[in-house]
């Protein structure tokens, strides 16, 4: 018993140079966002790339290691705290057909892109569920369940800046588009809240239309969220057996017994019931949120810290062109929806 405990203390203290490195990266970046404005995990991202040197460190690469995989599958986990059945119920045929329609379609825009621009077909759903769902957060979640190659942390972490770069641009441009269309606020909802790729800047762009606008946005996005759940476990069947090769090849044998549904993933479904049932006091939810937020802000500093500016350069103009098509295709399918509605 005492020699388990002595062991435990042993990992413990060395996760904690590492993790506590993230952590402070996340919290720089945290505070900067509140003072400057900005999206906050795209400044987290950047710092964590400077310190990139510090993850070949023997005293701090298994903390940052941690924080990139286990941390950040909590806080996907964790997610399902911000959603309803009730809230999804909400939304009516017409919304949620559409929001379904431009998820699917955006999905197979990126498998069928990634082929023609030389990308693989991992690369194509990474990509297309970053921008499907709900940005760096899907793009996390995705990537833990595909095949582990040389290039996969700087593919993910490319389309992590890319997609949040278009969600503050589409955050800004979204919303005069709705204008200038003169959409109503459920309508003006639905365009913002089944387009725009990160939770807060769907957010921010909604609230700018009206208090109808932005809680119709808001619960289209969350609708978007919960569809996570179902596209990462599509994703694990689908590469399940190119992950065990790339496992295998990697001397990896444990990970090629991953199972079929990744424990967040159970979390995530658990979190969604305990919430639809009441079971969850505000209070506990908005907590719960808090602290998903905040694993996905360490984890995406430990991702930067695994990679440098350089190699993020040799990523290539493909990655940003995938995303910028993806982008166009979901905000194309959804306006012509809705005009084709009215």
């Amino acid at each position: 018993m005492r020699a388990r405990s002595l062991g435990g203390a042993r990992a413990l203290g060395r996760l904690l140079p590492g993790s506590g490195l993230a952590a402070v990266v996340a919290l720089a970046a945290t505070f900067v966002a509140q003072l400057h404005g900005g999206p906050q995990m795209l400044y987290a991202l950047f710092f964590g790339v400077a310190f990139n040197y510090l993850s070949h460190e023997a005293r701090t690469q298994p903390g940052i290691e941690f924080c990139a995989r286990q941390v950040l599958r909590l806080g996907v986990g964790l997610l399902g705290a911000r959603i309803t059945a009730m809230q999804i119920a909400g939304l009516g045929w017409f919304t949620a057909l559409t929001v379904v329609a431009a998820v699917i379609t955006t999905l197979a825009c990126g498998l069928l892109l990634a082929r023609r621009l030389g990308l693989t077909r991992a690369q194509g759903m990474l990509s297309g569920g970053a921008v499907a769902i709900c940005g760096a957060s899907a793009a996390l979640a995705i990537a833990a369940v595909l095949p582990r190659d040389k290039h996969h942390d700087r593919f993910t972490l490319m389309v992590v800046i890319t997609v949040t770069v278009l969600s503050t641009v589409a955050m800004v441009a979204y919303p005069l588009i709705a204008r200038l269309l003169d959409f109503s606020p459920q309508m003006a909802g639905l365009f913002i809240g089944g387009t725009i790729h990160d939770v807060a800047q769907v957010v921010g762009a909604g609230y700018t239309l009206g208090s109808e606008a932005g809680d119709t946005a808001t619960i289209v996005k969350l609708f978007r969220v919960a569809m996570l759940a179902a596209v990462v476990l599509v994703a694990s069947i689908a590469f399940k057996s190119a992950r065990e090769q790339a496992a295998a090849a990697n001397g990896l044998p444990g990970a090629a017994r991953q199972a079929l549904v990744p424990w967040f993933l159970w979390l995530f479904a658990a979190m969604v019931a305990l919430n639809s049932s009441g079971a969850l006091a505000p209070s506990v939810q908005q907590g719960l949120g808090w602290v998903s937020r905040a694993c996905l802000v360490v984890a995406i500093a430990a991702l930067g810290m695994k990679t440098s500016f350089m190699q993020l350069t040799r990523a290539g103009w493909q990655p940003i062109a995938l995303i910028v098509i993806e982008t166009a295709w979901m905000a194309a399918l959804v306006l012509a929806l809705i005009v084709w509605r009215h």
